[in-house]
This record gives C-alpha cells, sequence and structure tokens, in this order.
C-alpha cells in the first residue's frame, strides 16, 4: 500500500530465552492514513504481540515498522493507547485522568504549564463528545466501568495522535454498555479521523467498526485472510442483525476457525 500510514513487513517476534517462543513471523500488514483496521484472531496468535511493536515498545527479531514515513525505533508519541482495563489513577480527577499524557508526550508537557486552559477546554469537549460532560471532577472509583472506558478513550486521544490502538477496550464490559460504546468510538473516528488498529475477539465489533478486518493465524502469528467491510457509514446497532451482516460476520467466524487449524510454524 503506496499511502501506508502504518506498515508492517515481514515481522518476526521470538521471546527471550533459549526456548523463546515464536510469536509472530513473516507479519506483513499495511494501514491507510485515517483507516480504521480490526485485527482478529484465536487466542494466542500475537494480536497484542503486533500492537506492542507497532507502538514502539516491543522491536521486532525480524523486520520491520514504520509509521508515518519513519522506522519504528522506540515508544511513539504519536500513538494513544487504549486498554482492556482502563487503569485510571484513582487519586486523579477524571479531568487530570485525561490530561495525564500531556504531561509526559513532546511538545505538550513544556507546554501545559502555559496553556493549560486551552488543554483543559479540549479535554472538556473530548469528554463531552463521549457523554461524561459534568463529570470533569469525579474519580474513577465514582464511574461506573463504561463511563471509566469512556475516559480511557478520551485520555488516549487528548494529544490528537495521529494513531489510536486498541486492544480488547471493551472486553470487560457487559454487552449493552459495549454495544452504546461502539457509536461513541465511530462518532469519535468520523469526528477526528485517526489511523485507528483495533485488536478484538467480537465480530460484531470488528464489522461495525472496521474499514477492513485482518484475520491473524495460530501462533505464530501472521495474517492469514483479510476482508473489506462493504457497509456504508454511519453504521447503526440494527444493521447487525441484517442478513448481510450476519453472513459477514459468519464467513469471519469461520476464517477465525480455520486459524485455529493452521499448525505451528505452517507455510
Amino acid at each position: 500500500m503506496s499511502n501506508a500510514f502504518v506498515q508492517v513487513d515481514g515481522v518476526a517476534l521470538r521471546h527471550p530465552g533459549a526456548d523463546g517462543t515464536l510469536a509472530l513471523e513473516h507479519c506483513t500488514l499495511s494501514v491507510a492514513e485515517g483507516e480504521f483496521v480490526a485485527v482478529v484472531g484465536p487466542s494466542g496468535c500475537g494480536k497484542s504481540t503486533l500492537m506492542r511493536l507497532v507502538t514502539g515498545l516491543w522491536r521486532p527479531t525480524a523486520g520491520g515498522v514504520v509509521v508515518a514515513g519513519r522506522e519504528v525505533a522506540g515508544p511513539l508519541s504519536i500513538a494513544g493507547m487504549a486498554f482492556q482495563n482502563p487503569s485510571l489513577l484513582p487519586w486523579r480527577t477524571v479531568l487530570d485522568n485525561v490530561l495525564l499524557p500531556l504531561e509526559v508526550v513532546k511538545p505538550h508537557r513544556s507546554r501545559l504549564r502555559r496553556e493549560r486552559a486551552a488543554y483543559e477546554a479540549e479535554a472538556r469537549a473530548l469528554l463531552a463528545l463521549v457523554g461524561l460532560a459534568g463529570f470533569e471532577d469525579r474519580f474513577p472509583w465514582q464511574l461506573s466501568g463504561g463511563m471509566q472506558q469512556r475516559a480511557s478513550l478520551c485520555r488516549a486521544l487528548i494529544h490528537r495522535p495521529g494513531l489510536l490502538l486498541l486492544d480488547e477496550p471493551f472486553g470487560a464490559l457487559d454487552v449493552f454498555t459495549r454495544e452504546e460504546l461502539w457509536l461513541v468510538l465511530q462518532e469519535v473516528w468520523r469526528t477526528r479521523r485517526p489511523t485507528v488498529l483495533l485488536v478484538t475477539h467480537d465480530l460484531r465489533e470488528a464489522v461495525l467498526l472496521a474499514d477492513r478486518v485482518l484475520v491473524m493465524s495460530a501462533r505464530p502469528g501472521r495474517i492469514a485472510a483479510e476482508r473489506r467491510v462493504p457497509f456504508p457509514r454511519p453504521r447503526a446497532l440494527e444493521g447487525t442483525y441484517t442478513p448481510a451482516f450476519g453472513a459477514m460476520v459468519g464467513e469471519l467466524r469461520a476464517l477465525v476457525g480455520a486459524a485455529r487449524e493452521v499448525p505451528a510454524g505452517a507455510a
């Protein structure tokens, strides 16, 4: 993909030690700028490992990762991340939790003190976008799990990252809250248009949110299949019950099932 914002080229990752597990091998994928891509696959196939390589938290054993035209050699300042556990600091208010990355990420950390009013206004606008207006001064323990995950999403977006990496962000939530947050995330993406890489086990979630869905093989993980999602945006929950949507989820389920049967190390 010539206009790739994220390019993973022939990546392998073997964990340290004489008997280190080969988590990824010959893993190649591209994500265009502003695209929303979901990654699915059997448990243990290396989805989260792939995310750590893209963010620069880990280095590949072989191959390379390029983001925004530069080889990834360390943690990326242009990336925002949200995970299954919101990990909000309990002694900080919602607003202060959202502002936390600005204390760390360049160039914001050098500007935060003198431009705090502008940054706080940005944080409040994000919280309003996800339905948390009026909760800025609450503490995490005063919020429901879904509200904490909304705040976590705002924290991932506060420094306007070019790349948003989401690793099972709604996996711990009940189905009704999860579906509500799918629509919140869709609106955030449509409003801000970051490049998104979402790891999920929920195939409905993948089809509802993504432009493309990538299916990983069993360990050592690689991209075994790719499907483009044909449904127009914005997508509504009602659409997930249509025959066409169900057929695509069924096709992906079959692909993931086939990926589970691939012997480790098979070509």
